[in-house]
């Protein structure tokens, strides 16, 4: 006889629950990974112009770009930072999330054992009653005073 688990339909939403945080802890990840790498082609952008300026008007383009290029530095490192900050938060409902369907999970691990443990003394019930009754059975056939005539 299966006995379902009672908590199931709460444990179908924690696990529900579990994979939306999951998904958004993912999609955080991707944001903070997206903006690290275009810091680093900034960064390797700001690094990589070696040119020497001919003239002042030249110079001057060159450090307004430098300029331009350190402000975006710095609006990256924000938004960084932002998306670090989301990417804990997700982390820490994800985590919450995933301890609840532990609890869960390790409950209904805990369930069906007893259920399997005690289909199996049922079963033991009936073998030993169905062994009890064959030997007493066997008894009442071998009893030398049921032979007696009379």
């Amino acid at each position: 006889m299966k006995r379902g688990f009672p908590l199931a339909g709460l444990l179908r939403l924690r696990r529900l629950q579990q994979d939306q945080a999951a998904l958004d802890l993912a999609e955080a990840n991707a944001r903070v990974a997206a903006i690290e790498a275009r810091r680093g082609r900034a960064r390797s952008a700001l690094n990589t112009s070696g040119a020497t300026p001919q003239t002042v008007a030249a110079m001057n383009a060159m450090a307004a770009a430098r300029s331009s290029s350190r402000s975006m530095l710095a609006d990256l490192d924000a938004l960084g930072r932002t998306n670090q900050t989301s990417a804990d938060q997700a982390q820490t409902v994800f985590d919450a999330a995933r301890a609840e369907s532990i609890a869960l999970e390790k409950l209904e691990v805990r369930h069906l054992a007893a259920v399997a443990a005690a289909d199996l003394h049922a079963e033991q019930i009936v073998l030993d009653e169905i062994a009890s009754t064959r030997w007493h059975r066997d008894q009442d056939n071998s009893d030398p005073r049921s032979d007696v005539t009379s």
